[in-house]
C-alpha cells in the first residue's frame, strides 16, 4: 500500500488513546502521559469507560463518543478488542491506527483467523493504516509527539530512525539521549501487519524534516523484497540510508546442494541487497549514528586514498593498521609532495605515508605539511591525527588548522587523542563541521563507511560502460532442454544439458560427449582428440570429485577405458544406491595459466535469485573468496562485484602473469543474470571452473537444478528483487514519412547516446519540457535519467541509425509513478527537428496503453502556458486541460 495515509500517521492534528488508563504501570497510561509531557499541541483523547478523566483529562467511554475523529489512535487493548476497534474509528473517518498490543497473530478471532488478520481486514475498507501490532509506538520529537510507552524522551532532530525491535528502540533512545542526538521520527514498526520498511522508506526519501535514514532490520517478508529494493534505492539517492540487519552468522543461512548456496548465506544476501538500495551497512550501535554524523559533516568523497599526518608514530601505525585490515587504500604521495615534505619536516619524519612529523612539530607545522597533502591530486582525503604535546597544544592546534582549512573542498576527519584538552579540541572541529574521533580506529572506521558510502552511490548512479559485445540469446534452445528434464521428472540437469544452457547464451563451453559405457567413451576421445578428461554422469552425484568421479589428462583411449572402469568399481563401493547413467568426455582445455573462478545461482527465499562470483576449483567453500549481488546485472554491477574479492588481485595480472580477460569475465555475469531473467525455472546453477585468462573465458563443468514455474512461491519476472530490462515491450513502428523507428524502455548504458540527444534540443524546447531554462544536465542526473527503477518508472525512446550509421534517439516519453501506483507524472520530449512527425502522438499512446497495463489510476503532467503544441497534443489525446496562473503553466490530466 505505500505512503497511503501516512500524513494521518506522521502529521497528526488529533490524537487518541483507546485503553488509557490512570494506572502508573499500565501501558495505557504511560502512553498516554508521555503524550501529554511531550507537548503535543492538538487534542489528546483518553478512551476508557471506567474512567471519567485519566491523568487530568476528560475521557471518552468509546471511540463513537468521541467529539472529532483523530487522525492517529494509539491502541493499549487487549487482542480480541483490537479488530472492533479498528473497523469503530475507520468508520469515525481514523486513517491511521498504532497498535502497541501484541500476540495478535498468535490468538484466533471469533471467525477463526488470526487476530492480526481480521484487524488487516477491518482496516481494508478505509484504507487506514497500522503501525504494529506489538510495537513500542512512535516519536515525532520535532511535533513534540510521543506515542510509545519507552522510558526516555528525546529532543527534535533531522535524523529518523526505523527499527523492527522494541527492544533495540528503547536502548537506542536512552543511548541517544546521553549523547544530546534528536531524531526527525522515531518508529518502531513491530510485527509490519501493515506499514513496513518499504513504507517507511518511500515516506522518509521526500521528508524535509529528514536528512538522513537509520534503520534496525531483522528480516523483511518474501512479498516485500520489491517494494523494499524500489523504496531504499528511491530514499538512498535522496539522503544517506544507514542499516544495522542483525543475525549475521552462518547457522542462517539455508541448506543448498550446490556450492553457491554455500557460499551465499542469508546474510551475505542482504549486504548484496543493501549495497545495491545504496544503503550503507554497519555493525554496531556506536557505528550507526557515527556513520551517519561523518556522512552529513565530511566533504562528498572523491577516491579512496588516503593520507595520514600525525605528530607521533604509533597512532600512526594504529591508523594504518586499521586502514589496511579494512582492505583500504593508503595514498602514495607524489616526488613533489615528498620534496616539500623533506623542506618543511625534520630529517627524521617518516618520508612516506603515514607522515609522523615527530613529536616536536607546533600547530605551524601541522598547517604546513596539510598544505602540501592537499596540494598532492593523489591524494583525496587526510585523517589528522595529534598526541598531546606541549609544542603542539591540542586546542591552538585544531583552532589553526579549522582555520586554514575554511575553503578546503577535500575531505579531512580528524582524530585528537587524550582526555580533558583533547575534548575541547574536538569540540573545536565538531563546531566547525568537520568530523572527529577520540582513536585512530574510529577516525579510519568513518573513512571506510565514507568509501563503502561511495561505492554503493556510484552502484545507484554511475553510468555503465557497454558490454564488450552484443550476445544474442538463443531462448528456446535453453527452454526446450530445461522442459526435457522437467517432464522427466528431473530437477538436475546432466553436465552436457547444462552445458549446452550455457551455450545458448554465448558462454564459452568445452566439447563434451555424453558415453553409456567405458568403451563408448575411449571411442568418443579418439574423436574428440587428446588430451581429455573424463567425469561420472549420475543424478545422484553433485560434487564429482569429492567420490572419485573426475579423472584429467588422459592421453590415450585405453587410459579412458581404464579410468572409467575404475571410477565404475569405486563408486558402486562408496555410493551403492548412485544411479550411474554413464560418463562424459570432454577435451582438456589447454590453458595451463588461467584462473579457476566460480560464477553461480542461487535462489533466496525473500530476495530470489541471487548471483555469485569468486575463486572456484574443488576448495572453492574453503577458500571461501566470493562475491554476491541480486540480478539483473550489467558491466558497472559486475565490474564491482568481481573488485569485492580478493581473487581480482590476481585477475589484474602480476610478474609475468598477464591480466585476465575481465570484459569477458563481466560479460559470463551478465549473461547469466539473462539466463535468470529469461528462464524462471533456475534455482541453482554452478560454474566451476571457469577457466579466465588473457584469452577470454571457457566453462569446464556446469551444474544447473530447475524446477516448475510457481513451485518456488516467486513464479516469473516477480521472483526477481529488482525488475529486469522489460524485453517484452520492445516494437518498431512506422512514422506518417515511412521511416521505421525501433521503440524500447530506456537502458542504463543509453546515457551516452541520450546525452547526445539533449545536445541536439533547441533551448526553447528544453525550456518547455524542464519547465525552466537549464544549461547543461550534470552526469549524476544523465544517470538518473537512464537508470531508472522500471518498477515505478517508465521511459520509451524511439532510435533510429543516424547518419554515420551509429544509433541515436530521436523521442523519449517518461513517467514516474508514485508508490501507490495511483498516479503517474508524465514528460515527453521530440528532438527539434522531427516535430510533426507523429512521433510525439505514438509514443504518447504506447505510454497510454503501459500505464492501463500497470492499473495505474491516472497520468498527470505540467506544461508550460505557452507550449501550445504540447496542450494540443494533450487534448487530442484526452487530457483535460486545467491552468494555473500563478505558476504560468497548465496541469494536464487523464484518468485510465
Amino acid at each position: 500500500m505505500s505512503v497511503r495515509n501516512l500524513d494521518c500517521l506522521f502529521k497528526p492534528e488529533s490524537v487518541a488513546v483507546v485503553g488509557a488508563s490512570n494506572s502508573p504501570k499500565s501501558i495505557g497510561g504511560i502512553v498516554l502521559r508521555n503524550l501529554l509531557r511531550a507537548g503535543f499541541a492538538g487534542p489528546i483523547m483518553p478512551v476508557n469507560p471506567k474512567y471519567q478523566a485519566v491523568a487530568g483529562v476528560l475521557a471518552y467511554p468509546d471511540v463513537a463518543h468521541l467529539p472529532v475523529p483523530p487522525d492517529v489512535a494509539i491502541l493499549c487493548t487487549p487482542p480480541a478488542t483490537i479488530p472492533d476497534l479498528i473497523h469503530q474509528l475507520g468508520a469515525r473517518g481514523t486513517r491511521a491506527a498504532i497498535v502497541i498490543t501484541a500476540g495478535l497473530s498468535d490468538v484466533k478471532h471469533t471467525d477463526g483467523r488470526t487476530i492480526q488478520a481480521a484487524m488487516l481486514s477491518a482496516a481494508q475498507p478505509y484504507t487506514l493504516r497500522i503501525l504494529g501490532p506489538n510495537c513500542v509506538g512512535l516519536l515525532l520529537p520535532n511535533r513534540g509527539l510521543n506515542a510509545t510507552f519507552a522510558h526516555a524522551e528525546i529532543g527534535p532532530g533531522s535524523i529518523a530512525f526505523v527499527s523492527q525491535s522494541g527492544g533495540f528502540c528503547t536502548a537506542t533512545l536512552d543511548w541517544a539521549r546521553g549523547r544530546g542526538i534528536g531524531f526527525s521520527h522515531f518508529v518502531s514498526l513491530g510485527n509490519s501487519a501493515d506499514i513496513d520498511f518499504g513504507d517507511v522508506l518511500d515516506y522518509l526519501g521526500s521528508e524535509p524534516e529528514t536528512t538522513a535514514i537509520l534503520l534496525y532490520m531483522e528480516s523483511i517478508g518474501a512479498d516485500e523484497a520489491r517494494k523494499f529494493m524500489s523504496a531504499a534505492r528511491a530514499a538512498a539517492r535522496n539522503k544517506p540510508v544507514v542499516a544495522i540487519k542483525a543475525g549475521r552468522n552462518p547457522e542462517g543461512a539455508r541448506a543448498a546442494h550446490s556450492h553457491t548456496g554455500a557460499l551465499a548465506g542469508a546474510d551475505n544476501v542482504y549486504d548484496a541487497a543493501l549495497r545495491r538500495a545504496g544503503i550503507l551497512r554497519v555493525f554496531m550501535l556506536d557505528e550507526l549514528f557515527d556513520a551517519v554524523e561523518t556522512l552529513a559533516r565530511a566533504k562528498p568523497l572523491l577516491g579512496e586514498r588516503l593520507a595520514i599526518l600525525t605528530n607521533g608514530g604509533g597512532p600512526g601505525v594504529i591508523a594504518t593498521d586499521a586502514l589496511i585490515a579494512d582492505r583500504g587504500t593508503l595514498a602514495e604521495f607524489s616526488a613533489d609532495t615528498l620534496r616539500r615534505l623533506d623542506e618543511l619536516l625534520p630529517y627524521t619524519w617518516s618520508h612516506g605515508n603515514p607522515v609522523d612529523m615527530i613529536g616536536d612539530s607546533d600547530h605551524r607545522t601541522y598547517i604546513g605539511a596539510l598544505q602540501i597533502l592537499l596540494d598532492d591530486p593523489g591524494i583525496d582525503a587526510i585523517l589528522v591525527m595529534n598526541a598531546p604535546s606541549a609544542l603542539a597544544p591540542p586546542e591552538e592546534t585544531a583552532r589553526g588548522i579549522v582555520d586554514a582549512l575554511r575553503a578546503v573542498q577535500r575531505p579531512i576527519l580528524t582524530s585528537w587523542l587524550g582526555g580533558e584538552a583533547a575534548g575541547r579540541a574536538r569540540r573545536v572541529f565538531s563546531a566547525a563541521g568537520i568530523p572527529t574521533y577520540d582513536t585512530p580506529e574510529n577516525a579510519v572506521r568513518a573513512f571506510m563507511h565514507m568509501v563503502r558510502y561511495r561505492r554503493n552511490q556510484e552502484i545507484l548512479t554511475q553510468v555503465p560502460a557497454s558490454a564488450p559485445t552484443d550476445f544474442t540469446p538463443t531462448p528456446g534452445a535453453a527452454r526446450a532442454i530445461i522442459e526435457v528434464a522437467l517432464a522427466e521428472d528431473r530437477e538436475l540437469l546432466t553436465e552436457p544439458e547444462a552445458k549446452q544452457v550455457l551455450a545458448a547464451y554465448g558462454i564459452p563451453v568445452v566439447e563434451t560427449r555424453v558415453a553409456t559405457t567405458p568403451l563408448e567413451a575411449a571411442q568418443m576421445a579418439e574423436q574428440i582428440g587428446f588430451p581429455v578428461a573424463l567425469k561420472v554422469l549420475s543424478p545422484d552425484i553433485t560434487h564429482k570429485s569429492d567420490v572419485g568421479g573426475v579423472v584429467l589428462g588422459l592421453d590415450a583411449s585405453d587410459d579412458v577405458w581404464q579410468a572409467a572402469v575404475t571410477m565404475q568399481t569405486r563408486i558402486a563401493k562408496r555410493l551403492p544406491a548412485a544411479q550411474l547413467t554413464g560418463f562424459t568426455v570432454q577435451r582438456m582445455a589447454q590453458r595451463p595459466r588461467a584462473h579457476e573462478l566460480i560464477i553461480g545461482v542461487s535462489t533466496d527465499p525473500i530476495f530470489g535469485p541471487v548471483l555469485l562470483f569468486g575463486r572456484g576449483g574443488t576448495a572453492v567453500e574453503v577458500i571461501a573468496d566470493s562475491a554476491t549481488a541480486l540480478p539483473p546485472m550489467n558491466m558497472s554491477l559486475a565490474r564491482h562485484m568481481i573488485a569485492r574479492t580478493q581473487v581480482f588481485k590476481l585477475l589484474k595480472g602480476y610478474r609475468d602473469r598477464p591480466p585476465a580477460d575481465l570484459e569477458a569475465i563481466c560479460l559470463t555475469l551478465i549473461q547469466v543474470s539473462q539466463l535468470l531473467v529469461d528462464r524462471p525455472e533456475i534455482v541453482e546453477l554452478d560454474i566451476n571452473p571457469l577457466l579466465a585468462d588473457e584469452h577470454g573465458v571457457v566453462a569446464l563443468d556446469a551444474r544447473i537444478r530447475a524446477v516448475p514455474c510457481g513451485s518456488t512461491g516467486m513464479a516469473g519476472g516477480k521472483r526477481l528483487a529488482i525488475r529486469p530490462y522489460p524485453r517484452e515491450l520492445e516494437e518498431t513502428i512506422r512514422l506518417r514519412s515511412g521511416q521505421e523507428v525501433f521503440v524500447r524502455p530506456i537502458r542504463p548504458e543509453d546515457a551516452p547516446m541520450h546525452k547526445r540527444f539533449l545536445q541536439r534540443i533547441t533551448p526553447e524546447d528544453l525550456r518547455f519540457r524542464f519547465l525552466g531554462v537549464i544549461r547543461d544536465v550534470p552526469p549524476s542526473e544523465m544517470a538518473r535519467l537512464t537508470q531508472i527503477d522500471y518498477d515505478r518508472e517508465m521511459a520509451f525512446i524511439a532510435i533510429a541509425p543516424g547518419a554515420g550509421g551509429e544509433e541515436e534517439t530521436l523521442a523519449v516519453v517518461r513517467t514516474v509513478s508514485n508508490p501507490d501506483n495511483t498516479k503517474a507524472d508524465f514528460a515527453v520530449m521530440v528532438r527539434s527537428d522531427l516535430k510533426r512527425s507523429g512521433l510525439g502522438t505514438t509514443l504518447m499512446q504506447k505510454m497510454i496503453r503501459y500505464c492501463q497495463s500497470r492499473g495505474t489510476q491516472e497520468i498527470v503532467g505540467e506544461v508550460l502556458a505557452e507550449n501550445q503544441a504540447m496542450l494540443d497534443l494533450a487534448r487530442r489525446l484526452g487530457f483535460t486541460v486545467r491552468p494555473l496562473p500563478e505558476k504560468g503553466r497548465c496541469e494536464v490530466r487523464m484518468r485510465l
